[in-house]
């Protein structure tokens, strides 16, 4: 605090500008933590954010990864139905109490993963997709790699093993977390239900078993949106939440690791989200300028009509005031046909204080053909009046 003081001071007389690292500021009590924007992947904020720690049911982002992975190749579908082994019934921890020989839908087992963090569910779908756990966890190990997660060891499907080789880092859990919120956001159809029921239907009879969200972030009040993702939480793990947030456009994922106890996680995580909401901008251009024709020579048209391919957005982990972007257009005078629709023929540059910050390619709405003989005798037509 002293220090703190003496800085403000040293500003106020002299003018000096200084940078008060995020960690200090922040002052949380977590061992591990990152922020991180997710539409570029940018790092707004961490500590100790590649130090090795046990993520206890935090292991389930990989999971559902791999899950929506088969549904978005058409391996697996939402009311393909899920057998449940004896090896799955038997994890323990958190589950839902699926019965040995229970069928559920792959649906429903998304939501006892994402919404309740069973442990049976998660084997279940393990088994489903790669015959056994061991199998799918070698999947898991491939698509961490693949993601560049260079300091993560999946052992299971589900973090239940306090394991002292069963590590990742916050770095690598955002790094997932990014990967699954932004390939398949429909993730956020089921990270974002507080409650719901499901019918366990076995030898005994059908009852119903209600599912109740590990993440308390949902109830607690935020300027924001919450949009999920995941919790965990072991003996060895201790607290661990990845937690993800939408506000004015901006998307974020706040991991917290290894905080002291229940009830600084969630507070934490919302410290960061509300950290990084207030030094992002989002900035989309719903004014692009009108593009004019362009003229083409030797055409059996003279012109053709130009479109953006594309609308121009961008965020800023800085606070810059994007009031100031000016716009550029860089079009060619002419073209010599023939002319392919969908030509690249230059591009709308935006810059800030001077620095090209992005530009959006500008094509051919259509096509023109070279000119044949007939092309010009009508044009010579037009041009008499005959």
């Amino acid at each position: 605090m002293i220090k703190r003081i003496l800085l403000c001071l040293l500003v106020m007389i002299f003018g000096f500008t200084v940078e008060v690292h995020a960690e200090e500021s922040l002052e949380l009590t977590a061992k591990s933590a990152i922020l991180m924007e997710a539409k570029s992947g940018t790092c707004i904020y961490e500590k100790e954010a590649d130090t090795k720690l046990s993520p206890a049911s935090i292991t389930k982002i990989m999971t559902l990864i791999l899950i929506f992975d088969a549904l978005d190749e058409g391996k697996i579908h939402l009311n393909d139905e899920v057998t449940t082994s004896a090896y799955a019934k038997s994890r323990g921890g958190s589950q839902v109490f699926l019965e040995e020989g229970e069928v559920q839908t792959v649906e429903t087992m998304i939501k006892c993963i994402i919404i309740a963090s069973a442990n049976d569910a998660s084997v279940a779908m393990a088994e489903h997709l790669a015959g056994s756990e061991e199998e799918f966890v070698k999947k898991m190990n491939e698509r961490a790699k693949g993601l560049g997660m260079k300091n993560t060891v999946f052992e299971d499907c589900c973090g239940l093993t306090d394991s002292k080789t069963h590590l990742t880092t916050a770095r690598d859990v955002a790094i997932m977390s990014r990967e699954l919120i932004t390939h398949y956001p429909q993730i956020k159809n089921y990270s974002t239900i507080w409650m719901d029921t499901i019918i366990h239907k076995t030898k005994q009879g059908e009852k119903e078993f209600g599912l109740s969200n590990t993440n308390k972030l949902l109830k607690m009040g935020t300027s924001f949106e919450v949009t999920g993702l995941k919790t965990g939480s072991t003996s060895l793990a201790k607290y661990c939440v990845s937690a993800t947030g939408k506000k004015d456009g901006v998307e974020l994922i706040a991991v917290i690791m290894a905080a002291p106890d229940y009830k600084a996680r969630f507070p934490e995580a919302k410290k960061l989200l509300d950290y990084g909401f207030s030094s992002c901008t989002y900035y989309k251009d719903e004014a692009m300028p009108k593009l004019a024709s362009i003229p083409v020579t030797g055409g059996n048209l003279d012109s053709v009509e130009l479109k953006y391919m594309g609308q121009f957005e961008t965020i800023s982990t800085k606070g810059e005031n994007f009031k100031s972007i000016e716009k550029k257009l860089e079009v060619e005078e002419k073209l010599i046909a023939p002319v392919k629709e969908g030509q690249k023929v230059g591009r709308l540059v935006y810059s800030l204080n001077g620095k090209e910050i992005g530009s959006v390619n500008i094509c051919t709405k259509g096509a023109v053909e070279k000119a044949k003989f007939f092309d010009y005798f009508k044009q010579l037509v037009y041009i008499w009046g005959i």
